[in-house]
């Protein structure tokens, strides 16, 4: 199982001090099922607690996944900034969702490579 984050992701994480390890842990949960919500089209929302603080004030994130071996955060946002993403946003989503699931190895390590994501979390089978 892989876990990647997008470069727009990784840009937003790094403003909100989110280390590495809360995405990773946020993994964990969701193989074991706990997953806040399935938004279809292979996204789905999880949140994250804030350094110090709990899950309920933190933030919230979206992945595409297909729940087996491709995990990519792909959106995030602070609960105090919005209280949700807008239909068509999520419309949005779940197109790149469509676009990332569907890569093969060769189409992955293209965008490691140029940059346009990160793999921060490895795990084996």
């Amino acid at each position: 199982m892989s876990v990647f984050k997008t470069k727009l992701f990784h840009d937003w994480q790094k403003k909100e001090d989110i280390p590495d390890k809360s995405l990773c842990s946020a993994i964990d949960e969701m193989s074991r099922g706990l997953i806040d919500a399935n938004l279809g089209g292979g996204l789905v929302k999880k949140r994250i607690a804030r350094p110090g603080a709990g899950k309920s004030s933190g933030f919230r994130t979206l992945l595409a996944t297909n729940k087996n071996d491709k995990w990519f955060f792909v959106y995030g946002f602070a609960k105090n900034d919005r209280d949700n993403i807008e239909n068509q946003e999520i419309q949005a989503l779940k197109k790149l969702a469509a676009v990332l699931l569907g890569m093969d190895v060769i189409a992955i390590n293209k965008l490691l490579a140029d940059k346009e994501l990160k793999e921060i979390c490895k795990y084996e089978k």
